[in-house]
């Protein structure tokens, strides 16, 4: 079924769009944490993504995936927002890994180096996949 969009209808998701509003779901899978982000990381939102990276972190999860999917637009200071998440997570061990896949997310990331600091994956099965195998041996080893 199609849905008809209006002007009307326009105007109403751009007035919300401006209010610098990000829908940010949390999803535990184990000891890892998936942050699944819809909307625009811009310096209206950044805020609310930082602030979500913050709880995430404070439960001290073996793994945080910032999962981009949904995400239609990531700004400079969005991308400073991954970076401080990555360099939350790791003095604790902890493993870290972004989905982005597309001119919205993926591109931006790569035209500036991050993915040379920052794993990016497709999908969030691939960063659930790559940061278990990662934390496998380090549990093995403190279990031995």
């Amino acid at each position: 079924m199609a849905h008809k969009i209006s002007n009307s209808d326009f105007v109403s998701d751009s007035a919300e769009l401006a209010g610098g509003t990000l829908t940010i779901a949390t999803v535990s899978h184990g000891s890892i944490v998936a942050l699944t982000v819809w909307g625009s990381i811009d310096l209206l939102t950044v805020p609310q993504l930082t602030e979500a990276v913050d709880e995430a972190v404070a439960g001290r999860p073996e793994g945080l995936i910032i999962d981009l999917t949904y995400t239609d637009f990531l700004s400079s200071v969005g991308m400073a927002a991954l970076v401080n998440a990555h360099d939350a997570v790791l003095p604790s061990g902890g493993r870290f890994g972004v989905v982005a896949e597309g001119s919205s997310t993926a591109r931006p990331i790569k035209l500036v180096g991050l993915d040379q600091t920052i794993s990016l994956y497709a999908t969030i099965e691939d960063a659930l996949q790559a940061l278990t195998e990662e934390l496998a041996p380090a549990t093995r080893r403190a279990s031995a």
